[in-house]
């Protein structure tokens, strides 16, 4: 089977909570990026948010997954390879991947242990705070690359969160190079700016001599090229990316198509919860690109697909805000 995208990435099971600006401070927690934690740390906390707030939703995780979920709503073919434990959790983030349409390295991926469960915070501005336990996910390898699965895929997708296990950073820079030696393209997003914060060497070494597509924010851009002058952040992603786009939030996007940059509108919308929103983004833009559309057709899609999932609570739409939202631009 041919595969528009294969992808690899941490799976996480995600746990949403609606809080006020005053527990990040109460509880000493840097708003808006995401931590890793040990699992004691973040049960514990857990339990306080669930006691303070109570759960507001459940849901499947991991950037990656969440890219490749959309990615297969809107009727691309993918390939994830991710790990989870024999567990409930681990039984609920398979299920969530959405009626099979999301092929999976099933062989290699449940072992003895305790999936990734990512704590999301969700503050009134609709920012999202993550603290993670990586459980399985940080002993991601070689093990989980289906080599065969990507031998037939358009794109490669790596997911910026892997930079923090030395395992799989690894497995991913031996697959960038697999990719690259048969003529496979790459795509990578910085997945948040806390990796290019608190592990920029290690991303670098995952860019290597650079990709076909990168996704970020503007924050990260800017983190990543050492400025904080826009303009100039751009101009140096040209050194690692052939093509990029980047999330500007309420400014729309910026796109690099290889030759010039274009300008994606806003969607104006009442923002609940940003979680999501860059993964959203790059699944919708890599469907629309694998599909035969121009990037600033991409670009537009992925625009109103971020727009409409941040105006919902969770990472993830329904099967039919996809076809709508499809239907409104490609026609």
């Amino acid at each position: 089977m041919k595969f528009d995208v294969y992808g690899v990435g941490n799976a996480l099971v995600d746990k949403e909570f609606e809080v006020d600006d005053s527990f990040f401070q109460d509880h000493d927690i840097e708003k808006g990026l995401m931590t890793l934690v040990s699992h004691e740390q973040q049960q514990q906390l857990l339990e306080i948010l669930t006691e303070k707030y109570g759960i507001k939703k459940r849901a499947g995780g991991g950037s990656a997954a969440n890219t490749l979920y959309a990615l297969s709503q809107f009727g691309g073919n993918a390939f994830l390879s991710c790990k989870v434990a024999n567990d409930e959790t681990g039984d609920f983030y398979l299920n969530e991947l959405g009626d099979q349409s999301i092929q999976t390295n099933s062989k290699s991926q449940r072992d003895d242990g305790t999936t990734g469960r990512c704590l999301v915070m969700i503050s009134p501005d609709a920012e999202r705070t993550m603290h993670t336990y990586l459980g399985v996910s940080e002993t991601v390898s070689d093990q989980e690359i289906d080599f065969n699965a990507v031998k037939t895929s358009e794109f490669v997708y790596i997911e910026g969160y892997l930079v923090t296990s030395p395992s799989a950073k690894s497995a991913v820079i031996n697959l960038k190079k697999f990719a690259e030696e048969n003529q496979i393209k790459t795509a990578m997003t910085f997945s948040d700016p806390a990796m290019v914060e608190y592990f920029l060497d290690s991303v670098n070494d995952v860019l290597g001599s650079g990709v076909d597509l990168l996704f970020c924010n503007e924050k990260e851009a800017m983190l990543w090229a050492g400025t904080d002058n826009f303009e100039q952040a751009c101009e140096k992603m040209k050194s690692k990316a052939k093509q990029f786009a980047i999330t500007r939030g309420a400014k729309g996007a910026l796109l690099f198509d290889g030759n010039n940059y274009i300008n994606i509108e806003p969607h104006t919308v009442k923002a609940v919860d940003t979680n999501g929103a860059g993964d959203m983004f790059a699944g919708a833009f890599l469907y629309a690109i694998t599909q035969g559309k121009d990037f600033e057709t991409a670009g537009k899609l992925a625009s109103l697909a971020s727009a409409t999932v941040v105006a919902n609570f969770g990472p993830r739409l329904e099967s039919n805000y996809h076809r709508e939202i499809a239907t409104e631009i490609i026609s």
